[in-house]
């Protein structure tokens, strides 16, 4: 548990925000003292499950109480901006789900605001956290593989039986900027550049293999949000990648991330069905002299401690203390806003090649 020097939180959702974050923020010794949903019952069930003393179906209340120092945003994405705006003009810290916002324009507002402001802001790629993720960080860091020539990510999953009916469709107003790659994808994406440095072109191609949904009610409708996609990405250090992704592969394999520079490789399996990297993920490496790819000992201090309650808890929580660090600092540690900005501009010029087939390059303002 880290210091977490009194502060108090207001969460905002209850989907993610009761499973991941409401405990995270409890475990690491933060006081939840607010929680808010579009609909009231939510709220107040969350608050007696987790002994929250406020719930309310208006979000704006949250900010306006002075109790709460820190807001947490697990809403839908397309609230992401104006809700991070107004929690910082209300003086409160904000910590921001990912994906951070519809489109690169409103990310800006968001990295506009947070620079302006004397908060913190963190957006929520608590991925960078996870042990596998965090030490091939740590080995590119120490040149294990050399400079980086080409990495290769697939994320393939799907059903194991036929489905006895559609799945429900996103959210028809999004378009291509709701799908897999804007809710999976975008964690992979702040992986690379995490890893690599900033993204400066992409060229892609993002499907609906599996158009036929329903809708809220249960009717049949279609959906263009995403399903499967493949990137082609250039990296501002002159190395390269592929990430391709579905979710609509059946008996696929999970995830693998491979690695190839100029003097060794990597590896991080992530067998089925997991999307996320998971707290006991491994890392194969070798370089140039040895035989074979091989299992590298993860060090310890990736996983300082075991929270099975939900695979995710570890990465967060760990982000948590870096969040509470950011405050006493005065500062917003990455992943911060301008990081979320990069991100979204890369998810746009995605959206942008697929739609042109063209490739599009990023402006690094």
């Amino acid at each position: 548990m880290t210091d977490s020097m009194g502060l108090r939180v207001g969460v905002v959702g209850v989907g993610f925000g009761t499973t991941v974050h409401v405990p995270g923020f409890q475990s690491e010794g933060l006081e939840v003292v607010a929680i808010a949903a579009r609909r009231g019952e939510r709220a107040r069930e969350a608050a007696a499950q987790f002994n929250i003393p406020n719930a309310t179906d208006d979000w704006r209340e949250i900010l306006a109480m002075p109790e709460v120092d820190i807001v947490s945003i697990a809403s839908p994405h397309p609230l992401h901006s104006e809700m991070s705006v107004a929690a910082l003009e209300a003086g409160k810290h904000v910590l921001c789900e990912k994906p951070t916002a519809v489109n690169a324009d409103e990310a800006r507002v968001m990295r506009d605001a947070a620079r302006s402001s004397t908060k913190t802001a963190m957006i929520a790629h608590e991925f960078r956290w996870a042990p596998q993720r965090a030490f091939v960080r740590q080995l590119m860091d120490q040149r294990y593989i050399g400079d980086l020539r080409f990495v290769r990510g697939n994320l393939e999953v799907g059903p194991r039986r036929a489905p006895s009916r559609p799945r429900p469709a996103p959210n028809p107003d999004l378009g291509r900027r709701g799908g897999f790659l804007w809710g999976l994808g975008s964690h992979y994406l702040d992986a690379f550049r995490h890893w690599f440095g900033d993204i400066v072109a992409v060229q892609s191609i993002m499907r609906a293999q599996m158009p036929e949904r329903v809708d809220a009610s249960g009717a049949p409708t279609r959906t263009e949000s995403d399903d499967t996609f493949a990137v082609l990405i250039e990296f501002a250090n002159g190395g390269w990648g592929s990430f391709s992704g579905s979710s609509a592969a059946p008996f696929g394999d999970g995830a693998q991330i491979e690695i190839f520079g100029t003097e060794g490789s990597l590896s991080t399996p992530q067998p089925t069905p997991g999307f996320n990297p998971p707290p006991d993920g491994k890392v194969y490496g070798a370089k140039f002299g040895d035989e074979s790819r091989d299992e590298l000992p993860m060090p310890s201090e990736f996983v300082p401690f075991d929270d099975e309650r939900d695979h995710r808890l570890l990465a967060f929580r760990l982000m948590v203390r870096e969040l509470v660090k950011g405050i006493g600092e005065g500062k917003s540690p990455a992943p911060n806003f301008e990081d979320a900005y990069r991100i979204q501009q890369v998810l746009d010029a995605v959206v942008e090649s697929s739609e042109t087939g063209r490739r599009v390059s990023i402006v690094l303002d």
